[in-house]
């Protein structure tokens, strides 16, 4: 993709990865039921087969069509040093730490590429949490059961399809600094309308969905600032420390969320996650600022 139709590439790819996200928490609770019921009446007594079979079976589809694509690539084998004394030529082994080291070298010394992706850890992090704490907001809730949580999480997807619609549309016009700044005080606002409103559905609804638009509005931009200013070389070892960043963003909020709920209620988790948004955005808008001072 050309670096200037990268955000709008970005955007696209966000509003097909959120309307598949909406789709499978739509049909997923019905889908999972009806093929507990066919199990049932075929005399499987397994608890959950259905589930399991339907999942399972989802998985292999999807490593199916992946083995079907043409991606073209070369493998990291194609490319030959000689090391011996002959003169020979031996494959290149993969250097680990060494990537990570300079994937963090670089990141310590490109600070709108680091403010970026701490930005996305956050991101991450919240919705991470989101995903736990909609369970409690389920039950908490009087108009909807506690297994029927996914709605509440797929109106954060169709919320987010929107935002990534309008960066895609209209991002452009701004600074990605900007929009970062603009959608972390929108999830600020959302989280702290969420911890105001837990208990009822239409407003705890609108609010998640105004949460997804804006966290797409984070999103987008700072998945592009990343890709716009890391050069080639450098992305492999780049996208690694920011994968890794990310799951380790996915992994605590699962773990903590919960036991956070417990201990301070859900009122007080959301303000927690709200004050974190606005120290990111302020952070990466102080970031944006002082480099074009330094210019």
């Amino acid at each position: 993709v050309e670096k200037r139709h990268l955000l709008s590439a970005n955007s696209l790819y966000t509003t097909t990865m959120m309307a598949s996200v909406i789709i499978g928490f739509a049909v997923g609770e019905p889908l999972l039921a009806v093929a507990d019921m066919i199990t049932a009446k075929l005399g499987l007594t397994a608890v959950g087969l259905g589930k399991e079979i339907v999942v399972a079976s989802s998985y292999a589809i999807a490593g199916s069509i992946l083995l079907l694509l043409k991606v073209n690539e070369k493998s990291r084998n194609g490319s030959f040093i000689t090391t011996n004394t002959d003169g020979a030529p031996v494959a290149e082994q993969p250097h680990v730490f060494e990537d990570i080291r300079d994937g963090l070298k670089y990141l310590s010394q490109q600070h709108r590429v680091r403010s970026a992706m701490i930005q996305l850890v956050i991101l991450f992090s919240v919705f991470a949490a989101l995903a736990v704490l909609s369970v409690r907001l389920a039950e908490v809730i009087p108009e909807i059961k506690s297994s029927q949580f996914g709605f509440l999480l797929a109106a954060g997807g169709v919320g987010m399809a929107i935002g990534a619609a309008f960066v895609g549309q209209f991002g452009q016009r701004f600074r990605h600094a900007q929009l970062s700044l603009y959608g972390s005080l929108g999830m600020a606002a959302s989280l702290f309308g969420l911890s105001l409103f837990s208990h009822h559905l239409l407003p705890a609804l609108l609010l998640i969905t105004l949460l997804g638009s804006f966290s797409a509005i984070v999103g987008v931009p700072m998945q592009t600032t990343i890709q716009e200013e890391t050069p080639e070389d450098m992305r492999g070892k780049v996208f690694g420390l920011q994968n890794n960043a990310i799951n380790i963003a996915l992994s605590l909020p699962l773990a903590l969320a919960g036991v956070a709920e417990t201990f301070f209620g859900l009122r007080a988790v959301f303000l927690g996650l709200s004050a974190m948004t606005v120290a990111g955005g302020a952070l990466t808008w102080y970031i944006s600022r002082t480099g074009l001072t330094k210019r």
